[in-house]
């Protein structure tokens, strides 16, 4: 018994516990009325526990891991997590932890299994060294949030477990854009006007491809010069009624305001005019789309819904977006599918990505003589790890400046020829 006492009573038995002095004095837990002593010793060892574990009842779930993934994933991730990043946990989910561990009870699971499963799972796949810490990342938060918040098990397996070590063979290498290859791309696109000015807008500002694709005009304050980054885009299965969503930027510091350089203002206005003249040619046959709040099961907006109109309905909420076809049909990020299918095959520029216009945006302007600090701020980096021991506040004629030094460096004849948009008669 230990910490627990019996004592009879009458014709019954109490137990007493003894907890924490409170100003000095003794304090005691006590319950009777139990016809036994056996009884009295149960219930004063489970009241003891409970007493332990402030105050909660511990019972031991015998749910199945699988189960409790599912459970830990509409209860947390849905939640808490961005979309795309609730898309990779899930795979992970059902592609190996349930495949593997799913049948086990979750108490059941012990650091050695855990370990067990990890080992062996970099010895069957030869995935990159970040996907196996993303399946690590994924059996350890699943563990801490069933010890620590959900309660389901008193102690967590997971919380020394490591990777074995792992060499990637080949490391993954961003492309860096040339400046050859930047006018090698767009001459060959000099007539797709929106692929075009979306690949200008991420040179010049190193914006994510979300944030590109999902600007609107109403994000951009040509008076101030000033792009708005406040949301991303991405998709999900269609159901009639739209596969393109609006959510908010990968982290807090991702909504920021980017100074446009000249050239990128000439850009965007001109391909807004062009735009705006097209837009009086089609008419009514113009395609529009709103913005439908999606709200989550707190009661909270997660992410709006791009949809497109239909009829004569007015909409509050429309969507003015900048990229997209002539007509005005949205097709999100797949405005960049067909183009570079092209610069790989066609151009023989293998291996490179939209998005690695934000890395060459960065390392021309650093090699450029650009304060690192300033260029993280335009990026929406919170912390630079090649200068984590040090702060550096960047100030607005700093950001300014990046833009008119990027501006100066990549500018050419042909960007200039490009960004005229003019209309043909």
């Amino acid at each position: 018994m230990g910490n627990v006492t019996i004592q009879k009573r009458g014709n019954h038995y109490q137990y007493k516990i003894e907890v924490a002095k409170v100003d000095g004095k003794r304090k005691f837990i006590n319950k009777s009325g139990f016809e036994t002593k056996e009884e009295a010793i149960k219930a004063g060892n489970l009241a003891y526990a409970e007493y332990l574990n402030t105050g909660l009842s511990f019972k031991e779930t015998t749910i199945s891991f699988s189960d409790y993934l599912d459970y830990w994933y509409e209860n947390y991730c849905e939640t808490t997590l961005k979309h795309n990043t609730r898309r990779t946990y899930k795979t992970i989910m059902d592609k190996y932890l349930k495949a593997e561990l799913g049948k086990y009870r979750l108490s059941a699971l012990t650091s050695v299994k855990l370990n067990s499963f990890i080992v062996e799972l970099c010895n069957k796949y030869n995935y990159k060294k970040s996907y196996f810490n993303n399946i690590l990342k994924v059996l350890k938060t699943s563990f801490r949030l069933a010890t620590d918040v959900f309660g389901f098990i008193r102690y967590n397996p997971a919380v020394t477990l490591k990777l074995p070590k792992i060499e990637d063979e080949v490391e993954f290498e961003k492309h860096l854009y040339n400046q050859d290859e930047i006018n090698a791309i767009l001459e060959r696109f000099k007539d797709d006007d929106v692929f075009t000015c979306a690949f200008i807008t991420a040179c010049y500002t190193g914006m994510r491809t979300g944030e590109v694709c999902s600007l609107t005009w109403d994000d951009i304050d040509f008076e101030n010069r000033i792009i708005n980054v406040k949301h991303t885009v991405y998709d999900k299965p269609d159901d009639g009624k739209g596969r393109w969503y609006m959510g908010t930027t990968k982290t807090k510091n991702g909504v920021r305001q980017i100074y446009m350089s000249p050239t990128l203002f000439k850009a965007l206005m001109n391909f807004k005019n062009k735009q705006q003249y097209i837009r009086k040619i089609y008419g009514s046959n113009y395609i529009t789309y709103h913005l439908e709040d999606i709200i989550g099961k707190n009661g909270k907006l997660i992410e709006k819904r791009i949809i497109e109109n239909t009829g004569n309905v007015l909409h509050m909420n429309n969507a003015n977006l900048v990229f997209t076809r002539p007509n005005g049909k949205y097709v999100g990020r797949n405005i960049l599918n067909y183009p570079f299918k092209i610069i790989h095959k066609e151009l023989g520029i293998n291996d490179c990505r939209f998005y690695d216009l934000r890395g060459s945006y960065a390392t021309t302007n650093l090699r450029n003589g650009v304060e690192i600090r300033d260029v993280a701020n335009i990026l929406g980096h919170k912390y630079i790890e090649t200068t984590e021991n040090f702060y550096i506040t960047s100030t607005e004629k700093d950001r300014k400046d990046v833009t008119k030094a990027f501006d100066k460096v990549m500018t050419s004849d042909l960007i200039n020829d490009i960004i005229k948009y003019e209309i043909a008669y």
